[in-house]
């Protein structure tokens, strides 16, 4: 019989992984962080504190609420104390190399009954399953930005997961207060597979001189009910991570639809990321953003 999944460990503690933490905590469950650098592991901590601070302030959760949730949290650089934990949740950099090195690591120091969960957003889970001595006990828990307030969970069963552990893993999502749908192992799932060719052709959309950035963005929000345009949202996610994760499905699916526009390749050699660079196709620098004068010129 599966045994009850009671403790969670998070690997990596930069803006998905210690939202993931946050999520974890808040559902009742002992969590622990694990980063190799104390200064990431602070970081995070203060984020996880701040924003549950904000739910506070806007009667989300009560402040004894807060300080359970923050009791649950262990931060630590030791990669040990995640071994005696139900399921391990992998948000590191989307690099399979990095990824399956930790999945070596953590397969002689976790019970033989604990899942391992990634955060991946592109690679397939079964490239993961591949490099463990437990494939079936492999899955893909993809959350969405920023996880406390994202309702979704794309839940991802690679060939080898068994049929235990995906249901497991369902039931681990749903416990969490997220929806979750199921997804088969294919390269950028269900979101990223729509998601990132709509956000490639706005680009090509701007190079060809269709709109400008800010035309483009009130377009998609109007006349589509988008929360946010297409532009705001790559700034948002991250230039360099779009570029990274199309990338990839470019690899898997060899479309011209997946692949990077010149100019996002620019933007990105350039140092412009969006938000996290403090410009992309906006400038933060400002209040509001003001859309950036981009060249489209190669």
């Amino acid at each position: 019989m599966s045994q009850a999944i009671t403790a969670v460990g998070v690997l990596g503690c930069g803006l998905m992984g210690s939202g993931i933490a946050q999520t974890a905590a808040a559902a009742g469950y002992r969590t622990v962080v694990r980063d190799t650098a104390d200064d990431v592991l602070a970081k995070g901590r203060a984020s996880v504190e701040r924003s549950l601070t904000r739910m506070v302030d806007k009667g989300a959760v009560t402040a004894p609420d807060r300080e359970e949730t923050l009791g649950r949290l262990v931060f630590t650089t030791d990669l040990a104390q995640v071994g005696d934990v139900g399921i391990v949740i992998e948000a590191v950099t989307e690099d399979l190399a990095i990824k399956n090195q930790l999945w070596r690591e953590l397969d002689d120091r976790c019970p033989a009954a604990t899942i391992f969960a990634s955060n991946t957003s592109s690679l397939k889970i079964g490239s993961m399953a591949a490099a463990t001595r437990r494939p079936d006990r492999m899955v893909g828990l993809h959350f969405f930005n920023p996880v406390p307030l994202m309702p979704l969970i794309e839940v991802v069963r690679g060939s080898a997961t068994s049929v235990d552990t995906f249901d497991r893993a369902m039931a681990f999502a749903r416990s969490l207060g997220k929806e979750a749908v199921a997804s088969r192992d294919s390269s950028g799932f269900l979101v990223n597979r729509l998601l990132v060719p709509y956000l490639l052709d706005a680009v090509r959309a701007l190079e060809s001189g269709t709109g400008t950035v800010a035309d483009l963005d009130t377009a998609m929000r109007l006349g589509c009910g988008h929360p946010m345009g297409p532009f705001t949202l790559l700034d948002f996610v991250g230039l360099d991570t779009v570029v990274r994760i199309a990338g990839i499905m470019f690899e898997e699916y060899h479309e011209p639809r997946f692949a990077p526009p010149s100019l996002l390749r620019r933007m990105v050699t350039a140092g412009q990321y969006g938000r996290k660079s403090g410009k992309g196709f906006y400038d933060y620098s400002v209040a509001p953003p003001v859309p950036v004068s981009v060249s489209v010129e190669p």
